[in-house]
C-alpha cells in the first residue's frame, strides 16, 4: 500500500485507458465458443495489438485494452484501431465477436475457465461464483494525481454509479429467458462476487489502505485485482477505474458510455479541487438506486437523494451531461448517447414479437458493422 500511494502521488491527471470485453461466437449458431487461446495467440502476432489483448475468466471471451493515453480522443483512436484489428482476426479464424452484458441463452455450465494461474485460483477460491460469471462490460481508467484525491473521487462517484449503469444497461436476457431486468449482468456479477458492487465511502486513503492490508494479512486476497468494486483506485496505474457499465452493442455506444464515464471521474476531481463537497449519501440510498438501475434501467424512476423524491430515469443522461459540462469542455470530450440504450432496444424488439434469438442476432450484426467497420489506421 505504501507503494500504491507513491504511484498515485506520481500520477498525471486525466490520462485515459479504455477496456472492452467481447463475446466469442460461432457465426452461424451465435453460440459461445471456446476460442480465446487461439484468438489471443493470433492477436500477439499482430504488431498493432500485441499485449493490448487479454483474457477475462472464460475461454469464450476476449478483452481489448487501449494504451495509456494523454486524452480521451487519443484513447478512442487507439481503441478503434485495436477493435478493427481484433474483429479482422476473429473473421479470419471463422468466429464472430459481439458485445452485450450477457449472452441471451448460453449455458454457464458449458464455459471453460482460462487455464492460467490467476483464473484457476479464482475458480478454486470462488467455485460456482466464478463459473457463473459469464458477463461482459466496458471499463475506463482515468489518471488522478494524489492518493487522497483518488479516494475522494471514488467516494463522490458512489452516488453516480447507479446513474451510469441505468444509461449503459444492455443485458435483459440470460439463461434463455427475459430476466425482467435491464442489467442482468450486474445482478450476476455485482451481487455475487466478494468485495464487489458499490463500496462504502472510505473518507481517506489511510482507511482504505488499512482495510486492504487487513485483507492481505488475513489471506482474503493475494493481489489488488481481487478488489472487484465498481469504482476502485488502481494500485499499479494510479488511476480511478470505473467498472459499473454493461458492454455496449456498437462502437458508437461504447465510445459514448466511456466518454460519460471519463467525464464523470474528471468532474468529481474538479469539484473536489474547487471545494464542491456534496454530502455523501449513505449506502442504503445508493443501493436502492442501484437496484432500480438493474431492474428498470432508463424505463424506471430514480430517487433524488437530496429531495427524497422520485424522478424519471429517462432524465439521467441530461442530468449527467449538465453536471459534467465543465469537465467535458476542459477535456474536449463529446458525448453522443442514443435515444434508447441496448436494454430498451432489445426489449422493445421482443415486445414487437421478434424472437429473442433474432433480437440478439440484430445486436451481433450491429457489432460486426460497427466495431469491425471502423477501419485499421496503421
Amino acid at each position: 500500500m505504501p507503494r500504491a500511494r507513491e504511484v498515485f502521488e506520481a500520477s498525471t491527471d486525466f490520462t485515459v485507458g479504455i477496456e472492452e470485453e467481447f463475446q466469442i461466437l460461432d457465426p452461424g449458431s451465435l453460440e459461445l465458443v471456446q476460442r480465446f487461446e487461439e484468438l489471443y495467440e493470433a492477436a500477439w502476432q499482430d504488431e498493432g495489438i500485441g499485449d493490448r489483448a487479454a483474457g477475462e475468466l472464460i475461454s469464450s471471451e476476449i478483452e481489448i485494452r487501449s494504451p495509456k493515453s494523454n486524452t480521451f480522443a487519443e484513447a478512442v483512436a487507439h481503441q478503434r484501431d485495436l477493435r478493427a484489428r481484433l474483429f479482422r482476426i476473429a473473421a479470419d479464424h471463422g468466429v464472430a465477436l459481439a458485445a452485450t452484458g450477457t449472452h441471451p441463452w448460453a449455458r454457464w455450465h458449458d464455459q471453460h475457465i482460462i487455464d492460467t494461474e490467476h483464473y484457476q485460483r479464482l475458480l478454486h477460491d470462488l467455485g460456482y461464483v466464478a463459473r457463473r460469471n459469464n458477463t461482459w462490460s466496458v471499463h475506463v481508467h482515468v489518471g488522478v494525481h494524489g492518493a487522497e484525491r483518488a479516494i475522494a473521487v471514488c467516494d463522490r462517484l458512489r452516488a453516480v454509479l447507479p446513474d451510469l449503469l441505468a444509461i449503459s444497461a444492455n443485458s435483459p436476457f440470460v439463461d434463455g429467458t427475459d430476466s425482467g431486468l435491464h442489467s442482468a449482468r450486474t445482478q450476476i456479477f455485482t451481487k455475487s462476487f466478494p468485495r464487489c458492487g458499490i463500496p462504502e465511502p472510505w473518507g481517506d486513503w489511510a482507511t482504505y489502505a488499512d482495510f486492504v492490508e487487513l485483507l492481505k494479512r488475513t489471506d482474503s486476497i493475494v493481489e489488488a485485482t481481487q478488489l472487484w468494486w465498481s469504482i476502485r483506485p488502481h494500485h499499479a496505474f494510479g488511476t480511478v477505474e470505473l467498472r459499473i457499465c454493461d458492454a455496449q452493442s456498437t462502437a458508437e455506444e461504447s465510445t459514448a458510455i466511456a466518454a460519460l464515464a471519463v467525464a464523470s471521474i474528471a468532474q468529481a476531481a474538479i469539484d473536489h479541487d474547487e471545494g464542491v463537497r456534496p454530502e455523501l449519501p449513505p449506502p442504503r440510498f445508493v443501493e436502492e438506486n442501484l437496484w432500480r438501475a438493474i431492474r428498470y434501467g432508463l424505463d424506471g424512476k430514480m430517487i433524488d437523494y437530496d429531495r427524497g423524491e422520485e424522478y424519471p430515469a429517462a432524465a439521467l443522461p441530461d442530468r449527467l451531461l449538465a453536471w459534467t459540462a465543465p469537465a467535458r469542455e476542459a477535456l474536449g470530450i463529446d458525448v453522443s448517447l442514443p435515444a434508447q440504450n441496448g436494454a430498451q432496444r432489445q426489449r422493445r424488439a421482443l415486445e414487437s414479437g421478434i424472437d429473442k434469438r433474432e433480437v440478439y442476432a440484430a445486436e451481433v450484426l450491429a457489432a460486426q458493422r460497427s466495431y469491425a467497420g471502423e477501419g485499421v489506421t496503421t
